[in-house]
């Protein structure tokens, strides 16, 4: 990939990070928080998540209520992914299992940014692999679904290459959203999975 075209994805991806920085503020050396945690201020209209209109892995409709009643982990990615994708998936396994029964309040929605390939049947195959959580819900759609979905998220994505070869550059953010489909914080994709608990029960906590 041209040396251009990787430092203006760069760009791209700290612009949406001073975005995030916005709503959020890093807390570092606070009492009993992790160094890496993000909390988030107080705000009026949320500018992280929004409507959405996308299909499941089992090729069933699904829009922005399936954030309601329940906590959830959004991510993008897509299923050719090498190595952030699956690493998030098996991080994310652990890291449920840090929580023990709280995590059952916690669902995992992979959204793809490549729905050239990634049909509900290539979801569905992918999420079923050894090593992932298990009742990870897969979303993909028309390309505009995908584009819609990702930009209520502040997610970029960006098709490199061509032919069958083709890849994904795509952002790394962990969302975790509340019961009332709101944003709460962002984790790091490298946080691990001790500390995203750590950060997922006291997001809980307060509700």
């Amino acid at each position: 990939m041209p040396r251009g075209r990787v430092l203006a994805f760069a760009g791209a991806c700290i612009g949406i990070a001073a975005a995030l920085a916005i709503i959020t503020i890093v807390v570092v050396g606070g009492r009993g928080a992790p160094a890496d945690a993000v909390e988030v201020t107080s705000t009026g209209q949320p500018l992280i998540g929004g409507p959405f209109e996308l299909v499941d892995q089992n090729g069933a409709a699904v829009d922005q209520s399936l954030l309601e009643g329940k906590w959830s982990l959004v991510f993008f990615g897509f299923t050719y992914c090498p190595d952030y994708c699956p690493t998030t998936l098996t991080g994310l396994a652990a890291t449920k299992a840090q929580m023990g029964a709280a995590a059952d309040d916690l669902q995992i929605i992979f959204i793809t940014v490549d729905p050239e390939r990634d049909t509900p049947r290539q979801l569905k195959d992918y999420l079923s692999s050894e090593g992932f959580p298990e009742g990870v819900i897969g979303l993909t759609g028309a390309p505009e679904q995908v584009a819609q979905a990702a930009k209520a998220y502040r997610a970029l994505y960006e098709k490199v290459g061509e032919g069958e070869t083709y890849t994904m550059n795509h952002s790394l953010t962990v969302y975790l959203m509340g019961p009332d489909g709101r944003f709460r914080q962002a984790l790091a994709h490298d946080l691990g999975p001790e500390k995203s608990a750590d950060v997922i029960r006291r997001a809980m906590a307060r509700g």
